[in-house]
């Protein structure tokens, strides 16, 4: 709980942070220069930033077309704000949801190996059930025919007693048994809905996230 509660502060605090600085990136399919000043007359101090790259804004030019700006890694200077966009490039949105899409393949994989070998689990339960109920059947049977065929009674009481406790013991047996399998049978289920729910996931994922993954068309624009 005080974990959880530790993260949700952390969370707020970075969302506080976010909103308080101008945070930008670098638009899709570009290598931008880093210069020292607000002008092409400015030497470059980085050969190029690639699309992606996330960036602070720091302040601009008077005529607005040079912003200052400041990596994550603390590398600062200056490049023409017409390279500079507020949200995340499509290219690297679509890289990530297919980066979720792909765990959540895995995951859908696993439980599926996972509901394999429990299937095979509880199966072999059944069979074992089946062998158990069949012994307790045959013992109760022996039972009945002690009782018709012996004219002991202190053998028959001996016999009749062995018998009993055998037989509870193979009841107890039989109930275990039908207990574990109503425990797998609810577990199969769980994880069914659980597989058929990260499918609905990965669908939804791919049916509204993908298409606006694509980047539109722009237009060419010449290297500051």
């Amino acid at each position: 709980m005080r974990t959880a509660l530790t993260f949700f502060l952390l969370a707020l605090l970075g969302m506080s942070s976010a909103q308080a600085q101008d945070v930008r990136y670098i638009s899709d399919k570009q290598y931008v220069p880093l210069r020292s000043g607000a002008g092409n007359e400015y030497r470059i101090t980085h050969r190029g930033l690639p699309s992606g790259t996330r960036l602070t804004v720091n302040s601009e030019s008077d005529n607005g077309e040079w912003s200052q700006v400041t990596t994550d890694t603390g590398l600062s200077g200056w490049m023409r704000s017409q390279y500079l966009m507020k949200g995340v490039p499509a290219q690297v949105r679509l890289d990530a949801a297919l980066a979720k899409a792909g765990q959540a393949g895995e995951q859908s994989s696993a439980l599926q190996e996972e509901l394999q070998v429990v299937q095979a689990e509880r199966d072999a339960l059944l069979e074992q059930l089946g062998t158990t109920e069949t012994e307790l059947a045959g013992v109760a049977e022996e039972l009945a025919q002690l009782k018709q065929i012996s004219g002991n009674a202190v053998k028959l009481d001996e016999d009749n007693r062995h018998l009993v406790v055998r037989q509870e013991e193979l009841r107890s047996e039989v109930e275990m048994l039908k207990a574990e399998n109503l425990r797998l049978v609810d577990k199969i289920e769980s994880e069914d809905f659980l597989n058929g729910a990260l499918a609905v996931l990965l669908g939804v994922i791919i049916t509204l996230v993908v298409p606006r993954l694509w980047p539109k068309r722009r237009k060419s624009s010449s290297w500051a």
